[in-house]
């Protein structure tokens, strides 16, 4: 591709443009070049340039003021910027206004054409994405898991191998890698996908309920137990238990888990009947649990009956080739529930995401495009439409995405956060309050005030 790739390089000190253009011609790269602004736009209503290089402190026409001329007439041109040490806080706001990246001077030859090389791959890609999206977006998603890359297939194989068994799976990945789409896809997959599915997630139970909840309780066991309540584990029977955030049980609850898992027997609590029950037992962790079974932070034991199958969820910066095609996924699913025919993503605001390290990892990306479609009021979104730390190498503070919205979508946008987090958590009140951040009497209060009610 590189000599249909078309390069425009604009400096005002000529022995600099000189050796640029030369460095990247021998790269095989068509290159033209420009000693200011005006004979840049010149150059640009004459012929078609996939990229512009300029350098900031440009005579008569700064390289901000190129830049803005640029995204105006021809926003498809992506944008480098050199970038001289004292102004590199003025090429950061250059990127919120459009531009591809930036290069501190002084630089190697060698870091500019990476640079340019990861451009081309990144267009190529995302031009191959929307142009096959709509026939070939089922050969990338797997029981709602999204991906085309070399792990994320294998990932699918995996699913597909302990699918078809009846072993316990341990799921390993950061927070909102997506370890619960995992577990749902081996349960829909499995010989028990007519049976029930149950769920728990411990880190989000204190540990005066969390017992209760797995091993149900009498009437009577305790102050509150007016009746006799199923637990998980019997409710499950047949089917699939997911227990998420196994690293979070206490000692205790570790100890009774593992006689479960060993004899499938258990009694409520405050009962001395012995119970019986038929389950897969998955479980998922966003923790070491091998260094700390190995540190006594863990039952060795349990860490042992509980790992016969690993799956491990690589986080969203190490397979970065599949965030086109979420964005994809997200911008559909967000405007279906807003009711708004946005279309696409800039190029610019595609940059910016596709630099940002995503530490919240696809929860992050779903939320930053909810928030994008609930601020954006045309048919395209831009980087103006996303928060501010989105491709600044800043971590990403969730309450920016949710509560530092303009007044007049505030309400919009907390009513689309709130019935999302709902039917993610399949309208589990408990589990929804607690990603929410807020009380459950808070989150009674909101769908009360905002209308929302429970499907089923």
């Amino acid at each position: 591709m590189t000599k249909d790739f078309k390069i425009l390089i604009v400096d005002d000190e000529v022995e600099i443009l000189k050796c640029l253009s030369t460095c990247i011609e021998k790269k095989g790269f068509a290159v033209e070049t420009a000693t200011d602004g005006e004979r840049a736009l010149g150059l640009t209503d004459e012929r078609s340039f996939d990229l512009v290089i300029t350098d900031l402190n440009l005579p008569q026409m700064s390289g901000l003021e190129l830049l803005t001329k640029l995204k105006e007439k021809y926003p498809y041109i992506s944008v480098i910027l050199l970038a001289e040490y004292s102004t590199v806080e003025l090429a950061v706001k250059a990127i919120k206004m459009g531009a591809y990246d930036f290069i501190e001077k002084p630089f190697e030859i060698k870091a500019l054409l990476m640079l340019i090389d990861k451009l081309i791959d990144q267009k190529q890609y995302w031009e191959k994405t929307v142009t096959f999206e709509d026939n070939r977006r089922k050969t990338y998603r797997y029981e709602n898991i999204i991906g085309n890359t070399s792990q994320m297939y294998n990932i699918f194989e995996e699913i597909s191998s302990v699918a078809a068994t009846d072993i316990s799976v341990m799921i390993v990945g950061e927070n909102g890698t997506g370890k619960e789409l995992v577990a749902n896809a081996i349960h829909y997959k499995s010989l028990r996908k007519d049976k029930p599915f149950i769920k728990i997630n411990c880190g989000a139970l204190v540990e005066g309920i969390i017992e209760s909840e797995l091993f149900g309780h009498e009437k009577g066991a305790f102050t509150g137990a007016t009746s006799q309540r199923k637990g998980m584990f019997e409710m499950a029977n047949s089917g699939t238990f997911f227990l998420d955030e196994i690293g979070e049980l206490t000692p205790y609850t570790q100890v009774k888990l593992l006689r479960v898992l060993e004899t499938w027997e258990f009694q409520r609590v405050g009962g001395n009947e012995t119970l019986k029950s038929d389950f897969r037992f998955i479980c998922a962790t966003n923790k070491d649990l091998s260094h700390a079974a190995m540190n006594k932070e863990f039952r060795e034991d349990l860490f042992y009956r509980i790992n016969t199958a690993i799956i491990h969820l690589p986080p969203l910066r190490e397979r970065k080739a599949d965030i086109p095609l979420l964005i994809d996924y997200f911008l559909k699913r967000s405007c279906r529930k807003m009711k708004k025919n946005i279309r696409s993503i800039s190029n610019e605001a595609m940059c910016l995401l596709m630099k940002h390290e995503w530490p919240g990892n696809v929860r992050e990306l779903s939320h930053v495009i909810e928030r994008g479609v609930a601020y954006c009021n045309g048919r395209e979104i831009k980087p103006d439409n996303l928060p501010s730390t989105i491709g600044t190498g800043q971590v990403l503070n969730e309450n920016e995405l949710t509560l530092n919205l303009r007044s007049k979508t505030l309400a919009d946008a907390e009513f689309n956060l709130i019935l999302n987090i709902l039917e993610e958590s399949q309208w589990n009140l408990k589990e929804a309050a607690v990603t929410l951040g807020i009380a459950r009497g808070t989150l009674y209060s909101k769908m009360k005030k905002y209308g929302i009610k429970k499907p089923f």
